[in-house]
């Protein structure tokens, strides 16, 4: 068995696809690893580029798959086209326009064979063009703790910086949600509630990329929030919360009411009265619980009490001077 899987999905990604392909190349875990780029129908020179950067590396030609969807699926389903072709003992997502540090497989790798977790996690690099923000992850000792920072927005469940064991997709019968992009990455939280063992390595080296505007997550992101897109992400919340109850129970009740107020908290961070509209009608049963999530800060607790008392001149209010004022002047 391989040490570790590298699932790397494509799409549209040419001009950010070589300093991605060249990162994973030129990794310190040079034996036993196997990199697994998905084309979903890119119609640009993304795989071009892959080969061409091969050519460098040719030892590492042995060890990469080039695996080709015949029509646009999505990101999840490319992330399943990857796993499904999987042969390492862990399993690694990068995204394409991203890129990592060369020693990020082989470290986490160690950390992971030496704690025998079933996943570790590290911090990362959220990167402009011109600059970069250390982004700071929890350290947690055990499963539990894990799966409460994240369903109470204190870590963060993305894919792209965590080491997983592929035996906790298969055993579990985890995979992603096929056709239903948005809040795919929610499937680490179902990963998260089935680990046994679990890691925290203090050290980033996943580089975020927020400058493709074509890539996957970005696309989505440009185009707005629609209904398709809102039937996704609550059908992928429902998904996850039916997922942990039936691994917990009521234990996770209270954490739970916390992630359902974290997804529809973005509906705030508007001044439009529909989406105000939408945070009322999702999730009521969670607002009860709004003050004592002490995972978020507290002057988020009270953005979303004033909209549970349906005070929502206050969180206009809010926009308006803090979102506009304060941050316009810094972030201009």
């Amino acid at each position: 068995m391989l040490k570790v899987s590298v699932i790397i999905p494509i799409y549209k990604v040419e001009n950010f696809m070589e300093r991605c392909a060249r990162s994973l190349f030129e990794q310190t875990l040079t034996e036993e690893v196997e990199f697994i780029f998905v084309d979903d129908a890119s119609l640009d020179c993304s795989v071009s580029i892959i080969h061409q950067c091969l050519n460098d590396y040719p030892e590492r030609k042995n060890q990469t798959k080039i695996l080709v969807h015949s029509q646009n699926k999505g990101l999840p389903s490319a992330r399943n086209t990857g796993l499904q072709a999987a042969t390492g003992k862990y399993v690694f997502h990068c995204d394409s326009d991203d890129y990592l540090d060369s020693g990020a497989l082989e470290q986490m790798y160690e950390v992971a064979e030496q704690n025998r977790a079933d996943m570790v996690w590290c911090d990362w690099y959220l990167s402009f063009a011109h600059s970069e923000r250390y982004m700071k992850q929890p350290k947690y000792d055990s499963p539990v703790e894990v799966l409460k920072g994240m369903l109470g927005g204190a870590m963060k469940y993305n894919v792209w910086n965590k080491l997983v064991s592929r035996r906790l997709y298969t055993d579990n019968l985890i995979n992603f949600p096929d056709g239903h992009g948005m809040g795919e990455d929610m499937t680490m939280i179902c990963l998260a509630a089935c680990a046994k063992r679990v890691c925290y390595l203090p050290q980033a080296f996943y580089h975020y990329v927020r400058q493709n505007e074509h890539g996957f997550t970005q696309v989505r992101q440009q185009a707005g929030i629609n209904h398709r897109h809102l039937e996704d992400l609550k059908w992928n919340i429902e998904r996850t919360a039916n997922f942990v109850t039936q691994k917990w129970g009521s234990q996770m009740e209270k954490e739970l009411a916390f992630f359902k107020l974290e997804a529809k908290f973005p509906f705030l961070i508007s001044e439009d009265t529909e989406r105000y509209a939408l945070w009322q009608s999702w999730f009521p049963e969670a607002n009860p619980y709004i003050l004592q999530n002490h995972y978020i800060s507290f002057r988020s607790r009270m953005l979303q009490y004033w909209a549970s008392k349906k005070q929502f001149w206050v969180v206009r209010l809010y926009n308006q001077i803090l979102m506009k004022l304060v941050y316009g002047v810094l972030y201009k």
